[in-house]
C-alpha cells in the first residue's frame, strides 16, 4: 500500500458558526488582523455582519476588498504592501474562493520574500504564514481547507497553482447561511466547481481511501441538493447539503490534487478571465470520456453517486450513464455547453495546450496526456 498523508485545518461547520470567527482569531494569537474579502460579499451584507464580531474580541483590524474574480499577482502584490503598512499579525479571509485565495497568498508574502510568481509549483514556501481563518461564502472552491492558492501571473495570461501545506488555513469556518445571498448562477457555477473537485479527486492518481469517501459523498450530497439550491436562495436543507458537498470535496482534492479539467480551466481562467465553474462544466463530460480507460470500476461508482442504476450493467455502460448525468446536471442548471460559448477561439488552443500540459494537476490525471491531447480536448469542447 501507498504512504500518503491526510491534512485538514480545524474545521468548524454550522448556522450561526461565523459567531466563532472573533474567538478563532483570539486563539491563534491574532491581535492585528489583515481582513480580505471583496465587493461582492461587501454588497451581501455579511462584512458588516462580522465587524461585530471582531470588535466584540477587542481586535483590530484592516479590511482589504481590492481583489478580482481570477485573483492577480499585482493585486497580490498591493494587498501585501497594505498588510505590512498595517503591521497586521494573521489574516481573515471571507468569500468565494477567489478572496480566499487571495487571502492566503497575501499570508504567504506576509512573512516570504519575494514576488507571488515564485511560489508556483509545489512546496516553495519556506518560512511559516501568520495564522488564517477562512470563512467561504460559496459552495465552492474548497480553498477553506486546501494547500492549493491560485493566482493569475498577469504577464503570461495564466493561472499558477501554488500548494504547500503551509497555505492550509488553521481554522476554517462554513456557515451555510452565507450562500443564501447567492444567485442561481453563482450558486449553479460554484456547484459545478464542487462536482469537478469531487470526480477528479476520486478519479486521481494521488487518490486514497481516506480522500475517496470524501470525493464519493460529496458526489452524492451533489446529485441530491444542487439543483434544489440553484433553484432556490431560501432552501436551507440545499445550502447546509451544498456546504458539506463543496467541504468534503475540498477535503479530498487538497489531499488526492485533481486532473485535467483543472489543468485546462486554469489556463481559460487565465487568458480569458473566464468564470472558473463555467469552464468546469464545459470540460468535465469531455475529459471524463477520454480519462475512462484509465478507472473503470471508478466510474461505476460515479454513476451510482450522482443517481444512476448500474445494475446488470457493464463498466462502459456504466460510464456513459456517469457522463449523462453530469451533462443533464449541467443542462439543468443552465450553464454554457460549448467553449466558443466564452470566448474561446481556435487560434488560441495551441498556447493554452502547451501550458496546460505544465499545469501541477496534470500530474495527478489518472491517463497520460501529450498536447496533442490536450488540443484535441479543447478542440471538442469548442
Amino acid at each position: 500500500m501507498q504512504i500518503s498523508k491526510f491534512m485538514t485545518p480545524e474545521i468548524i461547520f454550522g448556522n450561526q458558526s461565523i459567531a466563532q470567527i472573533g474567538e478563532s482569531l483570539r486563539r491563534l494569537g491574532a491581535t492585528r488582523v489583515f481582513f480580505v474579502s471583496d465587493p461582492g460579499v461587501v454588497a451581501a451584507g455579511w462584512v458588516e455582519r462580522i465587524m461585530p464580531i471582531l470588535d466584540q474580541q477587542r481586535l483590530d483590524y484592516h479590511l482589504w476588498t481590492d481583489v478580482t474574480a481570477n485573483p492577480k499577482d499585482y493585486e497580490i502584490h498591493a494587498g501585501v504592501a497594505e498588510y505590512r503598512a498595517r503591521e497586521c499579525n494573521a489574516i481573515l479571509g471571507v468569500g468565494g474562493g477567489s478572496a480566499i485565495d487571495a487571502a492566503k497568498a497575501i499570508a504567504l508574502l506576509g512573512t516570504n520574500d519575494g514576488s507571488i510568481v515564485q511560489y508556483e509549483g509545489v512546496d516553495k514556501i519556506r518560512r511559516p504564514l501568520p495564522p488564517m481563518v477562512m470563512v467561504p461564502t460559496t459552495a465552492g472552491s474548497g480553498s477553506e481547507v486546501s494547500q492549493f492558492s491560485i493566482i493569475v501571473d498577469s504577464a503570461r495570461k495564466v493561472k499558477m497553482a501554488i500548494i504547500s501545506k503551509s497555505l492550509i488555513p488553521d481554522i476554517a469556518i462554513i456557515d451555510p447561511q452565507t450562500l443564501m445571498t447567492k444567485d442561481k448562477q453563482l450558486t449553479a457555477n460554484t456547484g459545478m466547481d464542487v462536482l469537478t473537485h469531487a470526480i477528479e479527486s476520486y478519479i486521481s492518481l494521488a487518490a486514497t481511501p481516506l480522500t475517496e469517501v470524501h470525493s464519493l459523498q460529496a458526489m452524492r450530497l451533489i446529485a441530491r441538493h444542487l439543483r434544489p439550491s440553484a433553484a432556490s436562495q431560501y432552501n436551507a436543507e440545499a445550502k447546509q447539503a451544498m456546504a458539506m458537498a463543496s467541504l468534503q470535496a475540498g477535503i479530498a482534492f487538497s489531499n488526492a490534487i485533481l486532473g485535467a479539467v483543472h489543468a485546462m480551466s486554469h489556463q481559460l481562467g487565465g487568458y480569458l478571465d473566464a468564470p472558473h465553474g463555467e469552464v468546469n462544466a464545459i470540460l468535465l463530460p469531455h475529459v471524463l470520456e477520454y480519462n475512462y480507460i484509465a478507472a473503470p470500476e471508478k466510474y461505476r461508482q460515479i454513476a451510482e453517486c450522482l443517481g444512476e442504476n448500474t445494475a446488470g450493467l457493464s463498466a462502459r455502460e456504466s460510464s456513459r450513464l456517469a457522463l449523462k448525468a453530469v451533462k443533464e446536471l449541467a443542462r439543468d442548471l443552465d450553464c454554457p455547453e460549448s467553449l466558443s460559448a466564452i470566448g474561446l477561439v481556435p487560434e488560441q488552443i495551441e498556447l493554452l495546450s502547451e501550458h496546460a500540459i505544465r499545469d501541477v494537476c496534470m500530474t495527478t490525471n489518472p491517463r497520460d496526456m501529450s498536447v496533442h491531447d490536450v488540443a484535441t480536448l479543447f478542440r471538442q469542447a469548442l
